[in-house]
């Protein structure tokens, strides 16, 4: 509960000492990004398998929540193309009744990982396994695209991305050539759109009405929303609770949670972009919970899956948006636009919004990756082309998942790789004066190994390896864990077996200089009172000097931790001196000139004559 009570959506903040300029910029800069949006929230829908009434509820409602709830001062929120592929699954799979059971369920997920301030583990998911199924998306976005921007006919187009691309080359023959040439003309008006026009103006808007005009006026034969789904409704629908089926709820886990885990990296992402252009900082975890929020509410609405969208949060800040209003009033311009031009939709061609979507697939794919990959770590590389292949061939949640454990385990193997164990003695040394090994005495049957790293699973082989090593093992064992910084079961249970075994030949261990955390998890393991506490001595003096107990030796000679200093000091001290005494011989020596005459007690110069 006080997790709960300690969040706080941005605008509250927002709201004090708000002004009358600040509520003009933001006016403006949310009817641009409304009027942005809403070519995209149709295509989006339709991608992902559902009238295109639902994108435009999707933006209303969400990116209202989004908006009202997050953390953010100008994200704006909206179905993206990001989902497209899980939802058109699912939709095709279960229905759109589970489609929302779905989209909520990933909704109530979002919140837990807000509530719970998950919200900074989110950039700890590599980079090669987002930017592998970001690119993947993009290809099948395009993929979805080829049937309407050609005007294939074809009565069901399958999901599965190889029969997909055989179902389209099987009907390439009945391509309708209007609607190719529609598309082909709305891409290039969106591509060439200039630039400087792109803030007043958006190209997607142009080429939206240009095509609707073309298709009104000239009855060109395409198909349009209203030949297929009969128009948009005026107004927003009633909410509705959908049906659960426990049958499917277990199903619907997997995707729900790949839902959840692509809307809060969209969002973050989309939020850490929004503060380098505008110089702030966001709440992670408050973002997540609005996030979570408008995924459970729009989908009784008959929205579907949405998050924080990059393109129309630049749109947004280069629009000159303040604050969060500016967002509220962009769900606002949605919603007045089906209230007031809903009956119009019904001339918009399809193949304008699949040339929408095809310059969406271009740019959301991260095309300059594919050049730099034989640069990159191999391991890297792989799984960047494994979450990339999967996400193609197989399934986004498949990709996310294997790409995940993929990249831990690389990571894993990567990190075990920094860890040494080594045998020190004087000539591999590498310690300081007061952990150094250095002038003092070693007793015999005593053996110093040094273990630098993470002491986990994926190197806790490699102490039994560096110890088989050895001809004869020694009767003291020091091992060296100042430079130890982490250690986990595996890796106690390593060292648990190399002592026993040494015990049960007689022969002892002693650990010199734990960390703070190899200690904590030894001494809640109980290893510590196993191995006795007089055996966990902090430095290396101590150590020897325990060594030379166990084997009942006299004690070593007083050693000074400071004696090799104190020479190196003397040893340049002296040849410092010696340096200025042969100095001195040489200025004084004959044949160097005549000495400088001594001023006369007047202060006159020396005469001319007397000069050098």
């Amino acid at each position: 509960m006080n997790r709960l009570l300690s969040l706080r959506p941005r605008l509250l903040d927002c709201l004090g000492g708000y002004s009358r300029k600040d509520l003009a910029s933001d006016l403006v800069a949310g009817l641009t990004v409304g009027v942005v949006a809403l070519p995209l929230a149709m295509a989006f829908a339709i991608a992902s398998g559902v009238p295109p009434q639902a994108g435009i509820i999707t933006a209303v409602v969400a990116g209202f929540i989004i908006s009202a709830l997050g953390g953010t001062r100008v994200c704006i929120g909206g179905p993206t193309g990001a989902f497209i592929v899980i939802l058109y699954g699912i939709h095709a799979q279960y229905g759109a009744e589970n489609l929302a059971i779905c989209t909520i369920m990933a909704g109530i997920i979002l919140v837990i990982m807000g509530v719970a301030r998950l919200g900074t583990m989110i950039k700890y998911i590599p980079y090669p396994v987002t930017m592998g199924f970001t690119s993947g998306i993009a290809v099948l976005i395009f993929s979805t695209q080829i049937k309407d921007f050609f005007g294939l006919q074809i009565d069901q187009v399958p999901s599965e991305f190889v029969e997909k691309m055989r179902v389209l080359a099987e009907h390439a023959g009945t391509a309708q050539w209007p609607a190719a040439l529609l598309a082909s003309s709305a891409f290039a008006i969106i591509m060439l759109w200039p630039a400087k026009l792109q803030r007043f103006v958006p190209g997607s808007i142009v080429a939206l009405v240009l095509g609707t005009l073309a298709v009104s006026l000239f009855s060109l034969p395409v198909e349009t929303i209203g030949s297929r789904f009969g128009g948009i409704p005026q107004g927003l629908p009633t909410p509705h609770l959908p049906t659960l089926s426990w049958d499917n709820i277990r199903h619907l886990v997997q995707p729900a949670t790949t839902i959840a885990l692509l809307a809060a990296i969209e969002s973050l992402l989309c939020a850490v972009v929004a503060d380098g252009m505008t110089d702030d900082r966001h709440d992670s975890n408050q973002e997540l919970v609005a996030q979570g929020l408008a995924n459970i509410v729009s989908p009784l609405f008959g929205g579907i899956a949405a998050t924080s969208a990059i393109a129309r949060t630049a749109t947004n800040v280069r629009s000159g948006a303040r604050t969060p209003v500016a967002g509220i009033v962009h769900a606002l311009t949605l919603l007045t636009i089906i209230l007031a031009a809903a009956s119009l939709a019904v001339y918009i061609p399809l193949a304008v919004l699949s040339a929408v979507l095809v310059n969406v697939a271009l740019h959301m794919g991260e095309w300059h990756n594919f050049r730099r990959l034989r640069k990159w770590p191999v391991s890297d590389a792989v799984v960047f082309l494994t979450a990339f292949g999967l996400t193609v061939i197989i399934d986004l949640t498949v990709a996310v998942e294997i790409g995940m454990v993929l990249a831990a385990v690389l990571f894993i193997k990567r990190a075990s790789e920094t860890t040494q164990i080594t045998q020190v003695d004087e000539s591999t040394e590498t310690e300081g004066s007061h952990h150094s090994i250095v002038g003092r005495e070693i007793p015999r049957g005593v053996m110093v190994y040094r273990i630098f790293g993470a002491f986990f699973f994926g190197a806790a082989d490699k102490l039994e390896s560096a110890l088989k090593r050895l001809k004869e093992e020694p009767e003291v064992l020091i091992l060296r864990m100042r430079k130890v910084l982490a250690m986990d079961a595996t890796g106690l249970n390593a060292l648990e077996d190399l002592c026993e075994r040494l015990r049960r030949k007689g022969k002892h261990v002693i650990l010199s200089g734990p960390h703070t955390q190899p200690y904590l998890v030894m001494e809640k393991a109980g290893f510590i009172e196993w191995l006795g506490r007089e055996n966990v001595c902090p430095h290396i003096e101590a150590s020897l000097a325990r060594a030379r107990e166990i084997l009942k030796l006299p004690p070593a000679p007083t050693h000074d931790p400071l004696r090799a200093e104190k020479e190196q000091i003397a040893a340049a001290r002296q040849e410092l001196t010696s340096a200025l005494e042969r100095a001195d011989a040489v200025l004084k020596s004959p044949g160097r000139g005549v000495n400088p005459p001594t001023p006369s007690s007047s202060g006159d110069p020396p005469p001319a004559s007397r000069r050098p």
